[in-house]
């Protein structure tokens, strides 16, 4: 396929809210290339200068209108359902929320197809790009048959996702049979796309999945004393941070269940989570397990907070049991911050235990217990791993360096076809 010289006409089926796809985006963007956006979310026009964005709330996505910090917006029509549809997002009924999607949301794909068939045909990109397979990569390969397709993969899209029911399975597999091109964030998801039937000789490249880490916000420094004084630590109290927010793979229970365990040895260390301020399940277990003094729930927070808050914590923690290479994670070592995580595979392509982080059972409160213990305690092991994480980044994560890659890859396949 001939292109303009140096620019490509570009199509992302993605939900054009999410930090992760705007990161990836903003790069084709701001680079001069012809960009596209079909919203799988509703949203607002974005505020990205893209030559046109379309709306196609897909999943029932049209019917969730729940600010990230668990607050309750105007849903539609209907008000009444806004409290249910909160605490199926951040509640307790968060589990049930995935079941419901995994079984119905398949279904609403096939609403959408001719209205995406339409739109990328009138859009007629070099290349189309879905960002995760559940439910944009699924519909993209329902929908479009004649037009180049490069389909990422998220985290959990094969070891939770795919493995809810068989229809999610059959759907992945399609997909897979379906993509002319792959990207994943781990080398484990080459490994189990190939063996969800993504053909061997097509081409995959293995890139962080928010295009890398932005390392002129995320680095390594003294936090402003600001952050302390607005959360009451007092100077040198070590400091926790759980930058995960909520979600069906996210053990929060083992991280409010391990926080008495550590205050039992460290009386003073404070613990910070984000995008728990109004969560009523954080709120109950923070009193149900008497900890009120060392937690504090923060809202949602800018990415520059973010970079704050890492460089303010000594440990940040990220207690999944699905992962694939989690932005957080790549964050909070590019900051400085000592990373401890679940103990699965994807994760142990960045971390060696013991050496750049520790790993846990995320199941298990004493296990993580033991490991915040093991790493405020340990000074020493905390410099080590910032300076080869500080390396790790350089030379696996840097946005400019991943994204340029990403453009080379974008070339790669669309002359290919």
């Amino acid at each position: 396929m001939a292109l303009e010289v140096g620019r490509m006409k570009l199509c992302f089926l993605a939900d054009a809210r999410n930090p992760i796809a705007r990161n990836w985006i903003s790069y084709f963007v701001s680079g001069g290339h012809e960009v596209r956006i079909i919203s799988s979310y509703p949203c607002r026009s974005s505020t990205l200068p893209v030559a046109s964005q379309h709306v196609v709330p897909i999943a029932f996505s049209g019917l969730s209108r729940i600010r990230r910090d668990g607050s309750v917006e105007s849903v539609g029509k209907i008000p009444l359902l806004a409290p249910l549809l909160a605490e199926l997002r951040s509640g307790q009924l968060v589990h049930l929320r995935n079941v419901v999607r995994h079984c119905l949301g398949p279904l609403d794909m096939y609403r959408h197809a001719g209205r995406i068939k339409s739109i990328v045909r009138d859009i007629a990109p070099d290349l189309l790009h879905a960002m995760r397979i559940p439910f944009e990569g699924i519909l993209a390969a329902l929908a479009v048959k004649d037009v180049p397709l490069l389909v990422s993969v998220w985290g959990n899209d094969f070891t939770l996702h795919a493995r809810s029911n068989p229809m999610m399975k059959y759907l992945t597999q399609q997909v897979l049979h379906r993509a002319d091109a792959l990207h994943t964030d781990c080398q484990r998801d080459v490994r189990l796309a190939r063996a969800y039937g993504f053909p061997a000789a097509r081409p995959a490249i293995v890139l962080p999945g928010a295009g890398g880490v932005q390392t002129d916000l995320f680095h390594p420094g003294p936090a402003s004393h600001e952050w302390r004084d607005r959360y009451a630590i007092p100077p040198e109290v070590p400091v926790v941070f759980n930058g995960r927010g909520f979600g069906a793979y996210v053990r929060n229970d083992t991280f409010f269940k391990a926080i008495p365990l550590v205050l039992n040895q460290v009386p003073d260390v404070v613990f910070l989570s984000v995008r728990m301020a109004n969560n009523p399940v954080a709120k109950q277990w923070v009193q149900e397990l008497g900890i009120e003094q060392a937690v504090r729930l923060l809202p949602d927070v800018t990415r520059a907070d973010m970079a704050e808050l890492f460089r303010l914590a000594d440990v940040a923690v990220s207690p999944t049991e699905h992962d694939g290479t989690p932005n957080t994670l790549l964050e909070a070592m590019a900051s400085g911050s000592f990373p401890i995580a679940g103990d699965i595979e994807s994760i142990r392509e960045w971390i060696a235990d013991g050496v750049n982080g520790l790993l846990c059972d995320p199941a298990n409160p004493e296990s993580l217990a033991q490991a915040v213990l093991r790493a405020i305690k340990d000074v020493q092991l905390r410099e080590r791993a910032a300076r080869e994480n500080q390396r790790l980044i350089a030379e696996k994560a840097e946005y400019n360096m991943v994204m340029q890659r990403a453009e080379t890859f974008y070339r790669e396949v669309i002359e290919a076809l």
